[in-house]
């Protein structure tokens, strides 16, 4: 192989490895700083939410940059190097599919039916934080932790259907 080609495929190698790199990280950086039950920085959060509104398009160059270098790197690879391509690429297909989810609907669902205790019965601690509802002589309290990952319990107090939403 001569040296012009050497350096072509190198360049090509470090491209696609770079294509997949930001491929994925536009999907796995804000599924890491969004979290429900971890400090989110407000700082972090801009950055998250930046990246997750251009990771559609971001992904779509990506992996269109990734398979135009696959096909160039592709007939002189061998066996091993073949399996990185297919590797690197099955990770390019899911990170530009999971970019164009809202994968956060799956984490966050309502509860249909909750179950309620009576207060002596209950096993909340003193400090835990509530969301208190009380019409006519019904009450209810949702723990906020529970409330945190669900986002909405669909109930009915004093006989009114209510959405309760933290």
């Amino acid at each position: 192989m001569n040296a012009t080609l050497q350096r072509n495929s190198r360049w090509a190698w470090f491209g696609f490895l770079l294509g997949a790199l930001v491929c994925v990280g536009l999907f796995f950086v804000p599924a890491v700083i969004i979290r429900p039950f971890a400090h989110q920085a407000p700082r972090a959060l801009v950055v998250a939410l930046a990246i997750r509104s251009r990771a559609p398009w971001g992904t779509l160059l990506a992996a269109l940059g990734c398979v135009w270098l696959l096909l160039r790197i592709w007939g002189g690879a061998n066996w091993w190097r073949r399996t990185v391509l297919v590797v690197g690429m099955v990770l390019v297909v899911f990170s530009a599919t999971m970019a164009r989810m809202n994968y956060f609907e799956w984490m966050f669902h309502p509860v249909a039916s909750p179950g309620f205790e009576a207060e002596a019965a209950s096993k909340l601690d003193a400090k835990e934080m509530i969301l208190a509802v009380r019409l006519g002589n019904d009450a209810r309290a949702y723990p906020i932790r529970e409330m945190a990952y669900h986002h909405i319990v669909n109930d009915e107090v004093g006989g009114v259907p209510i959405a309760a939403t933290y």
